[in-house]
C-alpha cells in the first residue's frame, strides 16, 4: 500500500495515531476541548533553510523577509525573530507594532501595503530605517511632503502574473488590471514625484502571484523578466525584491515546486546585475508546518451524501472556500488503514452558509462522532484570515517547538 502523498518523516500516522512535529495530535486537539491550529517550529525553519539554501546557488547575495501576513502567532514570530535567519513583511501599522514587540528591529522590516493612509504613514516614518514600498504615485508623493530626501522603494506592476492552478483569484498582475503597483504607462509619472521630493528610490520591488508551482513557472520567469526591466531607470537601487508567492502542493497531484530549476531561473536574470535578490515567503515557510484540528459533530446521510460535521467551519480558515485551496482532510486516528473500506464523504463545517464545506467527495476512513480530523496546509492564511462570523470564531493555536 502506497503512503499518502502528504506523509513525511515529520507528519504520518504511526501505530494508528497522526503524529505531527513529535506529538500525538489527537491527544493535542483532545486537550484543547475546541478548534486548535497546532504549527511545527522544525518545519517552519526546514522550510527557511531550504530556500537559503537555493537563493545561494543564484550568485547574488539574498535576503529573506516572511510575510507576516500569512500568519501572525506571536510565538511563531518570536521564533523567527530569534533566528536572525530572516526579516519580516508586513502591511500595516498594526503588524509593525507586532513585528517590533516580537523581536524584529526596524532595519529588518519591510513595508509592502496598499490603500495606504496618511495615518498610516506617519506610523510608518516614525522609523527611519524601515524599508517602505511605494504602491503608488499617491504614496511617493505624500512620503516626500512629510519626509523628503527619504530613500523608498517602489513596487511596480510588470502585467504578467501567475497563480496556483493558474488561478485569476491568486493571480496580482497580468491581463485584468489589479490595484497593485505602478504600471509602465505611469512609470515616468512615479519617477518625477520621487525627484520632486529628492526621494531616492533604492529597491524595487514586485510581487506577481501566490501558490505557484512548477507549472507556472514559465509564466513565472516572463513576469520576472519584465520586473526587472524597470531597473534601467533605476540607478541607485542596491536590492531587488521579487516578491512572494512559492507554492506548496494542495493535492494528490501537486508535485513540491523545484527550487534549483527556480533559482536557475533567478542565476541566468540576475547575471550581470550588481543588486542583492530579496524574496518575502509567507505560505512556503508556513503554509506546511500548520493544521487545523476539528472534532466530528455528526456523521448522516443525507438523500446520496454522507456528510461528516465538523466543530469549525470556513471563517476559521476561508482559503478553500474563496481560492479554492484545500486543506487536506486527514483521520487522527483512523479506524480503517485499508483504502478499500473508506468511504466517500463530505465534510461540512458548522457556519450557516451553503459554501462552508471543507472537503466535496472525498475517501476516508469511517469516522464517528467524537473523532479529529486534521486538516491539513492550514499554517499560512488560516487563523490570520479568520472571522467571529455566527460568532464561530473561537480557536486555539499553539507552537509545537
Amino acid at each position: 500500500m502506497s503512503a499518502p502523498w502528504w506523509e513525511r518523516d515529520d507528519l504520518r500516522h504511526d501505530a494508528g495515531r497522526l503524529i505531527f512535529a513529535g506529538r500525538d495530535v489527537a491527544a493535542l486537539a483532545e486537550a484543547a476541548d475546541g478548534p486548535l491550529y497546532l504549527y511545527s517550529a522544525a518545519r517552519v525553519r526546514a522550510n527557511l533553510a531550504r530556500l537559503h539554501a537555493a537563493l545561494a546557488e543564484t550568485g547574488r547575495p539574498h535576503r529573506l523577509y516572511y510575510a507576516m501576513k500569512a500568519n501572525r502567532h506571536p510565538p511563531l514570530l518570536a521564533m523567527l525573530a530569534a533566528t536572525d535567519a530572516c526579516g519580516i513583511d508586513i502591511c500595516s501599522p498594526r503588524e509593525l507594532e507586532r513585528a517590533l514587540a516580537c523581536g524584529f528591529t526596524a532595519d529588518r522590516i519591510s513595508f509592502t501595503g496598499t490603500g495606504v493612509a496618511r495615518r498610516d504613514l506617519d506610523a510608518l516614518l516614525a522609523h527611519g530605517d524601515l524599508v517602505i514600498n511605494c504602491d503608488s504615485i499617491g504614496m511617493i508623493r505624500r512620503i516626500g511632503e512629510r519626509v523628503p530626501g527619504r530613500t523608498i522603494g517602489i513596487r511596480v506592476n510588470p502585467a504578467r502574473g501567475v497563480g496556483y492552478g493558474d488561478s485569476e483569484r491568486l493571480t496580482y498582475a497580468g491581463a485584468r488590471t489589479t490595484k497593485f503597483g505602478i504600471y509602465r504607462e505611469q512609470w515616468a509619472e512615479a519617477l518625477a514625484a520621487a525627484r520632486a521630493h529628492d526621494l531616492r528610490v533604492t529597491s524595487l520591488h514586485f510581487h506577481v502571484g501566490c501558490g505557484y508551482l512548477d507549472e507556472q513557472l514559465a509564466d513565472w520567469e516572463a513576469a520576472l523578466e519584465a520586473g526587472l526591466a524597470f531597473l534601467a531607470d533605476l540607478p541607485d537601487v542596491g536590492v531587488v525584491n521579487i516578491g512572494g508567492g512559492l507554492g506548496v502542493p494542495h493535492r494528490a497531484s501537486d508535485k513540491p515546486l523545484d527550487l534549483a530549476k527556480w533559482a536557475a531561473l533567478l542565476r541566468r536574470h540576475f547575471a550581470g546585475c550588481a543588486v542583492e535578490i530579496a524574496v518575502e515567503p509567507g505560505d512556503y515557510l508556513v503554509k506546511d508546518a500548520g493544521m487545523l484540528l476539528l472534532g466530528v459533530t455528526n456523521v448522516e446521510r443525507k438523500q446520496d451524501t454522507l456528510f461528516v460535521s465538523v466543530d469549525g467551519g470556513f471563517n476559521l480558515h476561508p482559503e478553500p472556500a474563496f481560492y479554492d485551496l484545500p486543506c487536506e482532510p486527514v483521520a487522527c486516528v483512523p479506524r480503517a488503514s485499508d483504502p478499500a473500506s473508506f468511504e466517500r464523504c463530505t465534510v461540512a463545517g458548522n457556519i450557516n452558509e451553503a459554501l462552508d464545506l471543507w472537503a466535496e467527495d472525498v475517501a476516508l476512513p469511517p469516522l464517528e462522532e467524537g473523532d479529529v480530523i486534521a486538516l491539513l496546509n492550514a499554517g499560512g492564511y488560516g487563523a490570520a484570515m479568520s472571522s467571529d462570523h455566527c460568532m464561530r470564531g473561537a480557536f486555539r493555536e499553539t507552537l509545537l517547538d
